[in-house]
């Protein structure tokens, strides 16, 4: 079995041995070579010690010295190069008390997650595969290492990231992994909520967001994500596992359609996203784009341009195509799409493309006219002046011809 290394990760290998030490490509980039994948990232395992790596390489960067590991830095692309471990005793589901390094390499593939990700290879050992990880592949099976309750009491996230890649890859879960996983899902409360919302995140932009059902079957969103059990009481739960299939990969289209039927209102609807997000650390731009589609998604509309301009005029215009797509996902999801509500999205669609391509009036910035010209006028400067520019864009959203300064400053003056 020949896997395609890169020139550099070969380099980092090539020299470990040279100065007498083992050394492979392991875990993720291993299993995506495998599927012909391209990985993201090219991780090594090698039995020399951290600061043996350092002493070797003139350019090194201390990533995690404690736990073995030592970026090493090519040109200006950097790997991580992490010694043979075994992990002791876990105490709190997510860091041993202590790490030993040892020269076995099966010790160390012992202590990873899946057998998909406890791989490694070079060129001239090949592959190595003490745990059925290739067969998992082609089985497309995620199963843990060795005891499945020993990995997720050693780290809980393991028990989401178990999800996470069976909706990556569209795989199913082993099935003493998935009772494991059932039985500790509790744990995850040990787990930040920095790290649970990077896996749920991966889920929910994956091939298989419906995959979110697993989850819930095995206890884990009841821990991380409570909102959604109580959606799945109700009717919505199914249908909203359903919409995203019509959904693109956007996160913030994702998380909307996820959000968009929790509540009934606007306002709550839109708080209860936020909530939601700030409680797992979302970025600011995340929770605002959510909050703010989830929001419109229960405001309707008139399927009018004049309608249209209006909401632009309230939302984020570049939103809107999304706010479109989480509706059309909805629809689709029914048994029986409704053919007229489908029109109305698509005319919708129409009417926005049309007014973003004539850069038709939708803020008080693409007025005609400013508050300088009002003060210039005689206008105190003051709530009167934004009273005034409000004025003015009521009347161009309305009738967008009337957008010029020679008529506003008429219709100001007569008004």
């Amino acid at each position: 079995m020949k896997i395609e290394v890169p020139k550099k990760v070969q380099t980092i290998i090539r020299t470990l041995q040279e100065h007498g030490y083992d050394a492979y490509a392991v875990g993720g980039c291993v299993r995506d070579s495998l599927l012909f994948r391209s990985p993201a990232d090219w991780d090594i395992t090698t039995s020399a010690r951290p600061l043996e790596v350092k002493e070797i390489f003139k350019r090194t960067v201390d990533t995690g010295l404690q736990h073995g590991t030592v970026t090493v830095l090519i040109e200006k692309e950097g790997f991580e190069v992490t010694t043979y471990r075994i992990d002791g005793e876990y105490e709190d589901s997510r860091h041993p008390k202590e790490v030993i390094f040892t020269g076995n390499l099966e010790e160390d593939l012992k202590r990873r997650d899946f057998t998909i990700n406890a791989m490694a290879y070079n060129d001239a050992v090949g592959l190595v595969d003490v745990f059925g990880g290739r067969q998992d592949l082609q089985d497309k099976i995620v199963r843990c290492v060795g005891n499945p309750q020993e990995r997720f009491t050693e780290d809980a996230l393991r028990i989401l990231r178990a999800v996470r890649f069976s909706a990556q890859l569209g795989f199913s879960i082993e099935e003493k992994t998935k009772e494991a996983a059932k039985v500790l899902a509790p744990t995850l409360k040990n787990i930040s909520a920095e790290r649970i919302q990077t896996e749920l995140l991966k889920l929910l932009v994956s091939k298989n967001p419906h995959y979110l059902k697993t989850a819930w079957e095995l206890g884990i969103t009841k821990i991380v994500l409570p909102e959604f059990d109580i959606l799945m009481e109700t009717s919505m739960g199914e249908k909203t596992l359903k919409a995203f299939a019509y959904t693109s990969a956007d996160k913030a289209e994702r998380l909307a359609v996820l959000f968009a039927n929790m509540e009934k209102t606007p306002e709550k609807s839109r708080d209860l996203a936020k909530n939601i997000l700030r409680r797992l650390r979302f970025d600011n731009d995340t929770i605002n784009k959510v909050s703010e589609l989830v929001f419109w998604h229960t405001c309707p509309w008139e399927c009018t341009k004049k309608a249209v301009r209006i909401v632009l005029s309230q939302c984020t215009p570049a939103l809107f195509p999304v706010l479109l797509n989480v509706h059309r996902a909805e629809l689709l999801a029914e048994e029986k799409p409704d053919k007229e509500n489908l029109e109305f999205l698509e005319k919708s669609g129409e009417f926005y493309r049309e007014i973003m391509e004539k850069k038709e009036c939708i803020s008080i910035k693409m007025l005609a006219v400013s508050g300088k010209d009002f003060i210039e006028m005689g206008i105190e400067p003051g709530k009167k002046i934004g009273e005034l520019l409000s004025s003015c864009l009521a009347l161009v959203l309305e009738n967008p011809e009337k957008n010029t300064r020679e008529y506003l400053l008429s219709y100001i003056t007569k008004n």
